[in-house]
């Protein structure tokens, strides 16, 4: 099957991107390097393309009370062009998809999902539409999406759009906005842990508004440095902290999941494991040497107590460190664990996973 492009794909080339597959899609993986563009995200701005992320207007009567039973945060308490970070559930309780719920109306709704997961969740969200008076309509093909992000983000927007960017508050859009003759929706949620902003436009746009931010001198970065800026600030990615296999308790996304809230889907197996005990716990990891992978099995006392989500030598900790799924009996505080590097088990200390604190406008 043929790799899709997304409308900028022209422009990673020609910024020498080095490009590579994910989700289908030809994407850049680095330009100048990861280490160099995840440095310029958390000093100064960089500038992505996530024209490849899904999007699926919810429209409707029951809107609200469709997303409501799909999600696991409570929806209800959001306000027009407010968004929301949460969860879709199996019944069983693992992970359909994180996903960013945002509220234009009470009869509309915009769901950002990940890439990989498009067709899937949207055949989800179609067999969970019976008796919801609402149309659904996966509209990922006609949206680009860019984001900017970096603790100079809003003085690099501000001078090319024609809103005060600080009236957009922290997960919070605005609809109407103007990026030289360019109607966008931009948002400010951000996956780094640094200030910044989403801008959906139609796809014919998009080059237009990446070339207006490249002509600031924004750095474009790839998709290397967006996984090591989200695992540094324990930001979760699909397939890895979390899955079909994998619940949100135990990925430490409590917060997001409301038991106390109306039904949604897999409410019932969550209330069962939180009273039974949450079998697993993500717990961050110190490496001692060499760098733990995902899939690295977790040892103690030579007992596999489980595996590796995602690892690396962080960029700014300068440390090698690693996202983990143990056994909750064996997830406190410094802990000293083994983990399976090739052929060597190498020690392990369990940290805070929070290897970054996040530097958002609150």
């Amino acid at each position: 099957m043929s790799l899709k492009h997304t409308p900028l794909y022209e422009q990673h080339v020609k910024a020498k991107g080095q490009i590579v597959d994910f989700a289908g899609f030809e994407l850049p993986i680095q330009y100048v390097g990861i280490t160099e563009e995840h440095e310029a995200v958390r000093n100064n701005v960089g500038l992505f393309d996530v024209s490849h992320m899904g999007e699926v207007e919810v429209k409707g009567k029951d809107a609200l009370k469709f997303v409501q039973n799909l999600v696991a945060n409570n929806v209800r308490k959001l306000v027009d062009n407010q968004v929301l970070y949460t969860v879709m559930c199996y019944e069983n309780g693992t992970v359909v998809d994180d996903l960013l719920v945002y509220r234009f109306e009470e009869d509309y709704f915009y769901l950002v999902i990940n890439a990989a997961n498009v067709d899937k969740d949207f055949e989800w969200m179609k067999g969970q539409s019976e008796g919801f008076d609402i149309s659904l309509e996966n509209i990922s093909d006609n949206v680009a999406q860019l984001a900017l992000q970096g603790p100079n983000a809003q003085d690099i927007l501000q001078g090319l759009v024609d809103v005060d960017l600080k009236s957009i508050e922290f997960f919070h859009c605005n609809r109407q906005v103007m990026i030289g003759d360019v109607k966008a929706l931009v948002s400010r949620t951000g996956y780094t842990g640094e200030d910044g902003f989403e801008i959906y436009v139609s796809n014919n746009d998009a080059v237009k508004v990446w070339e207006l931010l490249i002509d600031k001198d924004v750095m474009p970065i790839g998709l290397g440095a967006r996984d090591t800026l989200r695992f540094e600030a324990c930001l979760p990615l699909y397939g890895h902290e979390i899955s079909d296999e994998i619940n949100p308790l135990e990925a430490g996304l409590s917060m997001f999941v409301k038991l106390d809230n109306d039904d949604f889907i897999g409410k019932d197996a969550l209330v069962e494991i939180k009273e039974t005990g949450i079998k697993r716990k993500l717990v961050g990891l110190e490496i001692a040497k060499g760098i733990a992978r995902e899939g690295y099995e977790v040892l103690c006392d030579d007992q596999v107590i489980g595996h590796i989500t995602t690892g690396y030598k962080s960029p700014t900790v300068g440390k090698s460190v690693a996202l983990a799924l143990v056994d909750r009996s064996y997830g406190e505080m410094g802990k000293q664990l083994m983990v399976q590097v090739r052929k060597k088990q190498v020690p392990a200390t369990i940290i805070s996973k929070r290897f970054y604190k996040k530097n958002y406008k609150k």
